[in-house]
């Protein structure tokens, strides 16, 4: 029987750090970085060489406002109907925080901040590992934040819990980042180029009407 797979995918972390991998950040257009989160999940169960079955795709980002901007929030919108037109794609947001003045009055650079994200990434890592949904929870982010999710599952493996994976870009002469544990090994798929032009998307959602 396959192994249950559920795919956790920090979605600002991934796609930031797809702009800084596959292209030049500062110019290239917004919708460049983006991803498909069903066509990643099954990247991960199809190119692999054990018996494997994607159960979920759970996809953590920032939500803006509606009405402090409409046009992001329109575009988040758009996107999300996209992604979960596949049952097998949840998608779990929480609101921006915005800086006082925003977007007129504010300090120079400053920007909306996700707030709870990684919080959320993280209990629902570990939550579903104690619930058994799944048999390998892979885990794309680099954000350290979220190690500690990983040590409490890794854990639980000596007692038959599920196998903790994580996943990363990568591109010859870049500077390979990945999520680690100070004590035991865990395996992370690493994913050139070749990967990101397949499961990448390049609609611009914010250009939409």
């Amino acid at each position: 029987m396959p192994d249950r797979v559920i795919l956790f995918i920090d979605y600002q972390n991934v796609y930031k750090a797809a702009r800084a991998t596959f292209h030049e950040e500062e110019t290239s257009p917004n919708a460049n970085g983006g991803i498909n989160p069903l066509l990643l999940g099954q990247w991960f169960v199809e190119s692999g060489s054990f018996p494997r079955a994607l159960a979920e795709v759970r996809v953590y980002r920032g939500q803006p406002h509606p009405s402090r901007d409409p046009r992001s929030h329109g575009a988040f919108s758009r996107q999300r109907q996209a992604w979960i037109a596949d049952p097998r794609v949840t998608l779990v947001s929480r609101g921006l925080r915005y800086p006082r003045g925003w977007p007129d009055r504010c300090g120079p650079g400053e920007r909306p901040q996700e707030k709870g994200i990684d919080v959320a990434l993280a209990i629902d890592y570990v939550r579903l590992a104690i619930e058994d949904r799944y048999d390998v929870g892979i885990l794309m982010s680099t954000d350290t934040d979220l190690t500690p999710a990983l040590e409490v599952v890794h854990e639980m493996r000596s007692d038959g819990g599920p196998r903790v994976e994580v996943a990363s870009w990568y591109r010859p002469g870049k500077r390979k980042r990945r999520l680690t544990l100070p004590e035991g090994n865990i395996w992370c798929h690493w994913l050139d180029k070749s990967c990101y032009d397949v499961v990448r998307d390049s609609m611009d959602y914010g250009s939409q009407p």
